[in-house]
């Protein structure tokens, strides 16, 4: 049995999250369709789910058959079924044990806030527009209370017998160009919405809505309803997936 490797990117506009669900478009499904026309019942493990209308620019799956596999073959034929919306970036042979989810050692995401004046049409399904001036000296104090082991259960979406007990290995805020704000996160695991959770609350920091100071306490009191909730989703692009040989 060989283990193979798919590097690939997608925009989530059209979809509603990475998971296969009953009823609608995800793109587990699109993907897999596509992977069994080529190679027949093969079942992927992806590195890290991502909820409806976000995107990757990394994302990370992997496979098991005892097929013999063309990997340049494959990749062109999969970008012919699935492009424009999924982009295979990269097909290898992996090693024997490798699996996309449980071998990773990082995620990295990305969150853009378009902050000029009136949103760009170029980035309204990447961005979130905030014509508000945000302070990303407040933001970035705020940002780095994330960093280290905290239980996220403030920021996060509540899910039944899972820990939210995370390791922050980054968290900043930069601003690109006059209007592009970005932040940018590296954890070893995310529970669901946390990202969301954490750019929600720093945005609220930058409007002085919240002192940077106030952060902890806000963690320490693991309620979401003190947290503000989610950011949109079209902000938020799962960029990199981390292995301890990449």
């Amino acid at each position: 049995m060989s283990v193979y490797r798919i590097d690939f990117s997608y925009d989530g506009s059209g979809f509603r999250g990475y998971a296969r669900q009953l009823n609608v478009r995800t793109v587990e499904e699109d993907l897999e369709t596509a992977l069994h026309r080529i190679i027949p019942g093969v079942r992927t493990v992806v590195a890290g789910r991502t909820d409806a209308g976000v995107h990757a620019d990394g994302q990370v799956v992997s496979f098991e058959t005892d097929q013999s596999v063309d990997i340049t073959r494959l990749g062109r034929s999969l970008n012919k079924m699935l492009n424009p919306e999924i982009a295979i970036q990269a097909i290898s042979r992996a090693p024997v044990g490798f699996s996309a989810r449980f071998s990773a050692v990082s995620r990295t995401y990305r969150y853009r806030i378009d902050n000029g004046p009136v949103l760009d049409p170029h980035w309204r399904h990447r961005a979130w527009h905030i014509a508000h001036a945000l302070d990303l000296g407040a933001m970035n104090a705020a940002a780095q209370h994330f960093v280290g082991l905290h239980d996220f259960a403030a920021f996060c979406r509540a899910a039944e017998r899972r820990s939210t007990i995370r390791t922050v290995l980054k968290a900043e805020w930069t601003r690109s160009d006059e209007r592009m704000v970005e932040f940018e996160v590296v954890a070893s695991s995310f529970c669901h919405q946390m990202v969301r959770g954490l750019v929600a609350v720093c945005v609220d920091v930058g409007r002085g809505s919240f002192d940077p100071a106030e952060i902890p306490d806000l963690i320490e009191s693991r309620d979401r309803s003190t947290t503000g909730g989610a950011a949109p989703a079209r902000g938020l692009t799962l960029w990199r997936v981390g292995y301890a040989s990449s």
